[in-house]
């Protein structure tokens, strides 16, 4: 199984990937290779895969003796996006229409993936941690525009899971570099036993305070447009914003903000 394992990884086939063309979780790939033997494999998911590496059985010997060419690469390749595609239920949900193929692959992974996490949790109680994690990361691709500190927390973390490697830098270089020495030694600190919850608690008291200093400001300046809109509406004699007003509702009140200036 090590060769298999071997070859998989040259050929750049994600557990991900592999386990959508065998129609499986990709925890039940992880269960079929660490199997001793892959004629310990369902009979229909080992000769998938003989398919899908043109090889006659799964003997060391005859996966040692595959020769990793690109043509080969690219044939392996061919095989597996055209059973992926024909088996995607992406272009039900999704218009995937100017979507690179390299994005259309990446949306399907991750689709796979949630999916994945919410319907093959153990229990009920990992179950609804996955999907209070998924909202998080929802909020977070939400918020992705306007804090790029987000794009380098998801960086770190890469680098930090071994797929990504520690010296590149796809973002601002001098900023992600901070940003990912300034957060190892946070992390460092906490796993280490050195962040109890006393030592912090002044400091968790000032994060939790700036939060509140934000929405109240967030309320304040919602409460001020509605104000602003109200008597926008009032001078123009209107009693709603509607498509055929909007602009000219809009303009108003830019003209009463600048009164106040």
């Amino acid at each position: 199984m090590e060769a298999l394992k071997e070859l998989l990884q040259e050929l750049g086939i994600s557990k991900v990937k592999l386990a959508k063309y065998l129609g499986v979780s990709r925890q039940m790939v992880y269960n079929y290779l660490e199997l001793d033997n892959i004629n310990k494999w369902p009979k229909e998911k080992k000769i998938l895969l003989f398919r899908l590496l043109d090889i006659d059985d799964g003997e060391d010997e005859t996966i040692k003796a595959v020769k990793v060419t690109t043509d080969y690469m690219m044939e392996v390749e061919s095989k597996l996006n055209k059973c992926l595609r024909g088996s995607s239920e992406l272009d039900a949900f999704f218009d995937l229409k100017g979507l690179s193929k390299e994005e259309q692959t990446l949306l399907s992974d991750i689709a796979y993936l949630l999916k994945e996490k919410l319907t093959d949790s153990v229990d009920d109680n990992e179950r609804q941690s996955n999907y209070h994690a998924f909202v998080y990361l929802y909020h977070l691709l939400q918020s992705l525009d306007n804090v790029p500190e987000i794009k380098y927390i998801f960086g770190y973390m890469s680098k930090t899971t071994g797929f990504t490697s520690p010296e590149e830098y796809v973002f601002d270089e001098d900023k992600q570099f901070i940003f990912e020495g300034i957060l190892f030694s946070a992390l460092t600190l906490y796993n280490n036993g050195g962040a109890s919850r006393s030592r912090i608690i002044k400091t968790h008291q000032m994060f939790v305070q700036e939060i509140e200093r934000k929405k109240e400001e967030a309320l304040s300046r919602t409460q001020q447009l509605n104000t602003l809109r109200l008597q926008a509406l009032k001078e123009l004699n209107y009693t709603e914003i509607n498509d055929q007003n909007a602009v000219e509702v809009l303009e108003k009140i830019a003209e009463i903000e600048s009164r106040k200036v």
